[in-house]
């Protein structure tokens, strides 16, 4: 195999020659991301059963061989909360690789805890704590230490005994099944995001009415765009409550903007004609286009119920030892039964997290048994750790 440290192309060369007949690849990457719109990658960790290496990106410069060797062949590429990764594979070589194995994913399945860190997961699984240390690095800077190498290292030395062990565990929990649908959405759902606009995650707008959001959407795109060219994170550049601020103030003169607080210090005070034009376009939108608030008409008796029932889903994952967190949350069960009851204003266009796949089977069925008054809640004892029992409705 090639030297544990990659600088040169030749030497990627030979390590991706070296992989094609390997049938287990671990993969990590060290990135800094706070100072530019996408991560800047300076490591790549690779592990095989009988080998770690370490490429460094910044050295090598182009790393695109590797990633297209890893969507390449039938081997399974093992990850421990890969979504960076799967972005810098998806943003180099427009593909993924066929089999992808995230051991955080696959731990949710084998235990009450998601997401784990992979000092945990190694622990719990293994028996291991992996060496720390090196958390604070700034990976950009060279040369690199003997310990900053050992550190990264570490991070795929144990990720093929983790896939071992965990698809041994899954097996014999007849949960493999499960474990492949869960990867096939969590791939699908990071390939969706990866260029989303989805201005709709900007905090705070819950409360807005539609030509407000119109506002907001045309300056989240102006920020998106502007935050590409720059390279630079998008909130560095705007912040969110700016957004909001514009929208709720809808000025659109360019030295009222820019006598807002806090816009002083933001990263577009040259920019005040654009930002001006963009609160401009909102105002103007057409009613076709203006965006659905939020909000929604439900009955008072919604929030009650999704209380009442919400119980029912870590009840449910506790005694599967399944990841209650991973399995969705309190906003899940509500919108389960909205859906349920037929006041979803997503009715007919997807269905519920907790009513499609592995969480119907476990979660679901379940819980449309106590909105239908099929089944029951009932305490059986106080003091125990899980204290509720689902019982057929008399």
């Amino acid at each position: 195999m090639p030297t544990p440290t990659i600088t040169e192309s030749n030497e990627l060369a030979q390590l991706c020659q070296q992989l094609e007949s390997a049938e287990l690849i671990g993969i990590d990457t060290e990135f800094v991301s706070e100072d530019t719109f996408y991560p800047d990658l300076c490591l790549i960790q690779v592990s095989t059963q009988d080998h770690c290496t370490v490429i460094d990106a910044g050295a090598v410069q182009d790393v695109k061989p590797f990633w297209e060797l890893l969507t390449q062949g039938d081997h399974v590429t093992i990850l421990h909360a890969g979504r960076e990764e799967l972005n810098f594979i998806m943003r180099s070589v427009q593909s993924v690789p066929k089999r992808l194995f995230d051991v955080q994913i696959a731990a949710g399945f084998c235990s009450n805890e998601y997401p784990s860190a992979y000092g945990s997961v190694v622990s719990k699984f293994l028996g291991h704590k992996p060496a720390k240390g090196e958390q604070r690095t700034d990976w950009r800077k060279r040369p690199l230490t003997a310990a900053q190498i050992n550190y990264a290292l570490e991070d795929v030395r144990y990720l093929i005994p983790l896939y071992n062990q965990l698809v041994n565990l899954l097996t014999e929990r007849d949960r493999l099944s499960w474990f492949e649908e869960e990867m096939d959405s969590w791939q699908a759902e990071v390939a969706q995001a990866l260029d989303r606009r989805d201005w709709r995650r900007v905090s705070g707008i819950g409360k807005l009415g539609p030509r407000n959001l119109a506002i907001v959407r045309e300056l989240w795109n102006w920020r998106y765009e502007e935050a590409i060219k720059r390279n630079q994170p998008q909130k560095r550049l705007l912040r969110d409550d700016l957004i909001v601020e514009l929208a709720k103030r809808k000025v659109d003169n360019p030295d009222q903007i820019m006598a807002i607080r806090g816009m002083e210090r933001s990263s577009v005070k040259r920019k005040a004609n654009e930002l001006a034009e963009c609160v401009r376009r909102g105002l103007e939108a057409p009613p076709e286009r203006m965006p659905r608030s939020p909000r929604k008409n439900i009955p008072p008796q919604h929030n009650l119920l999704g209380q009442f029932v919400a119980p029912a889903l870590g009840t449910i994952c506790r005694r599967a030892e399944i990841a209650a967190s991973m399995a969705g949350t309190a906003s899940d069960v509500r919108e389960l039964v909205a859906h349920h009851l037929g006041y979803s204003q997503d009715q007919e266009k997807k269905l519920p997290t907790l009513a499609s796949g592995w969480r119907s089977e476990l979660i679901g069925s379940v819980i449309y048994e106590l909105l239908d008054g099929k089944k029951s809640i009932r305490i059986a004892n106080a003091k125990q750790p899980d204290p509720l029992v689902f019982e057929d409705a008399r």
